[in-house]
């Protein structure tokens, strides 16, 4: 009674959280665990018993094929063995090849088994009989096959025996195969003989294979012939055999390449021969059914044990699974995995900061496409210059050359007396080492960049004199060598508009340009504009001709020059820079080239 009272007075002084711990303990987990413990000891033993007669089967299946199959082959073997032709061949000297052909071909006994005994994967005689050659089943005897084990045993001891004998079919590929090796008697005779006949390979596979076990023989004290695992033929019995016993059986488990088996051995002795044939049967799915079962069991017996206490704490995961569901996706995204879960549970401060994880990935997601999509323009870029460059090379003349050319001519007319020749090559010089120093760079200073408009315009003036009229207006403090461009972008435009724009002018031609600096759309710019005041065009032809700079007419070979400059600011700088062109019939022309001045200052 006071025992009771004792108890009574602990239990009611403990928290009620504590007592429903303690009668949930004592009503639920301990009864439920000494249950639960011996039916899985109880399953487990029954299991494991269940799985072993399974295999005992399976080893007892594969003992009766084998039993059908070697006394077929015996059977055949005896055939041949006591068949008077055959035995006449193999004692007879005969005096050519060709008669001994023609024996071998009216004896269709060997040709019969071979053909009618899918089983067999080859059938060989031996003999030391010197006047027979190898031809179809007949073999002569070398010193390698006459050294070998199982030779000498068929000579020594008369009868059946079988062998795993190592066999070389095809090109060069190796495998043991499973042989009845027989000596063939010869009456009267001073000649050997001895049968082989190979057992095939795929057709015992056929047989033997099970999906469901893995099947290894082997023939006395010899290697594996047959595996499941072909990586074990040639090699000894993987599991340990006690050869001693004439009828070795063994039912158990082992284990092997570090997993555990479950394996049935017995031994099983040819028909009218002494050879045994060892028979070791694995199943390495029978543990892992039954740990499967058990664990199911198992999880069973939990779930009946924890569901009290999920309800009881069911806040308190429901919680902890929030906080991992976010835990989960910001560690997805800070191994750069971006594909978060569409939907999160709740509406609170966890719900909140999903959501701030969310606007983050998605900045960070088109961060990358920008990034990925420059890339990808500045590759386009480099193919382009690279197709340019090509190009140019196909007709490009040795630099050196041209140049010593070009000074020889110049000093010849200096000679001559002729220095407006002599300036106009020297002009001629400058703008051509110019073109070609910068076919293989990427980008040249602004003004490297007037300075060959210049000289070309230099150039232009010896064929037009006065024709022509060029100006160029630079704003003031803008220091020209401090921005940098892609090489040749001006000059094509300029001599765009000598040669189109100015065509029909005789006199008074006018080429300006005009650099100065304009923020547009909080966009700090360099603006290039080059005018003339020639015929200029009217709104549908130059609609035409800004249709031509976007999009190539392969059709056509006007406009090419101002395409290929369209293309290469569009490439390096972004869509929104390219060239615009304004005209208006008999105004002139004025085409502007925009650039941003952050991506023209390098440094």
């Amino acid at each position: 009674m006071n025992k009771k009272l004792r108890f009574t007075s602990i239990f009611h002084r403990a928290p009620i959280k504590r007592q429903l711990y303690m009668i949930y303990t004592a009503v639920i987990v301990v009864p439920m665990l000494l249950l639960g413990t011996f039916l899985l000891l109880y399953t487990g033993r029954i299991m494991i018993d269940y799985y072993a007669d399974l295999l005992r089967s399976e080893n007892h299946r594969v003992r009766n094929l084998l039993f059908e199959l070697t006394t077929d082959t015996y059977n055949v073997s005896k055939d041949i063995a006591f068949d008077l032709g055959i035995r006449r061949i193999l004692a007879e000297d005969f005096e050519s090849t060709r008669d001994y052909m023609k024996a071998v071909d009216q004896n269709v006994l060997l040709d019969q088994c071979a053909k009618n005994y899918s089983e067999f994967s080859a059938i060989e005689i031996y003999t030391d009989n010197p006047t027979i050659s190898n031809y179809k089943q007949f073999v002569r005897l070398d010193e390698e096959i006459m050294n070998t084990i199982w030779y000498q045993d068929a000579i020594s001891n008369p009868g059946v025996h079988w062998r795993a004998i190592p066999w070389e079919y095809g090109y060069h590929d190796e495998y043991w195969s499973l042989c009845l090796v027989r000596e063939i008697q010869l009456i009267n005779s001073p000649y050997q003989a001895v049968l082989v006949i190979h057992l095939d390979e795929n057709d015992l596979r056929l047989r033997v294979d099970n999906d469901e076990y893995i099947c290894t023989l082997s023939v006395d004290r010899g290697p594996v012939f047959y595996s499941s695992d072909r990586s074990r033929y040639g090699k000894a019995q993987p599991l340990p055999v006690d050869f001693e016993e004439p009828a070795y059986q063994y039912t158990g488990q082992t284990e092997m390449d570090g997993r555990k088996y479950l394996i049935n051995i017995s031994t099983f002795y040819m028909f009218q021969s002494d050879s045994r044939i060892y028979v070791c049967a694995l199943d390495g799915q029978g543990y892992a059914n039954i740990r499967r079962i058990l664990c199911l069991c198992g999880i069973i017996i939990v779930l009946n044990l924890i569901i009290p206490g999920i309800m009881i704490h069911f806040f308190t995961k429901y919680f902890a699974g929030r906080v991992n569901v976010l835990r989960e996706e910001m560690h997805k995204a800070s191994n750069q995995d971006y594909e978060l879960i569409t939907t999160f549970q709740g509406n609170d401060e966890l719900s909140e900061a999903f959501g701030d994880l969310q606007v983050m990935v998605k900045n960070i997601k088109e961060q990358e496409a920008r990034a990925y999509e420059a890339q990808l323009k500045e590759q386009e870029l480099l193919i382009r210059q690279q197709e340019m460059e090509f190009k140019m090379l196909a007709s490009q003349i040795n630099p050196h050359f041209l140049y010593n050319t070009l000074e020889t001519i110049r000093m010849k007319a200096l000679k001559a007396g002729d220095k407006e020749a002599a300036t106009a090559i020297k002009i001629l010089g400058k703008s051509m080492r110019y073109v070609l120093e910068n076919m293989g760079t990427a980008m040249t200073t602004l003004e490297e960049e007037l300075n060959h408009v210049d000289e070309y315009i230099t150039i232009q003036h010896l064929r037009f004199d006065d024709r022509i009229q060029y100006r160029k207006e630079v704003e003031p403090g803008l220091d020209l060598s401090q921005y940098y461009l892609p090489p040749l972008l001006l000059q094509p435009v300029v001599e765009n508009a000598i040669m189109h724009g100015l065509e029909d002018k005789d006199e008074d031609g006018r080429i300006i340009v005009t650099v100065r600096r304009k923020t547009e759309d909080e966009m700090n710019l360099i603006i290039i504009d080059i005018e003339d005041n020639g015929c200029g065009m009217t709104e549908e032809i130059l609609e035409k001709l800004r249709k031509d700079i976007e999009m190539r007419d392969m059709s056509r070979n006007k406009s090419i020059g101002l395409y290929n400059i369209n293309q290469r600011m569009k490439l390096h700088y972004g869509d929104g820079y390219r060239i615009h062109v304004y005209s208006e019939p008999q105004m002139g022309t004025r085409v502007r080239l925009m650039f941003p001045i952050d991506q023209m200052q390098l440094n």
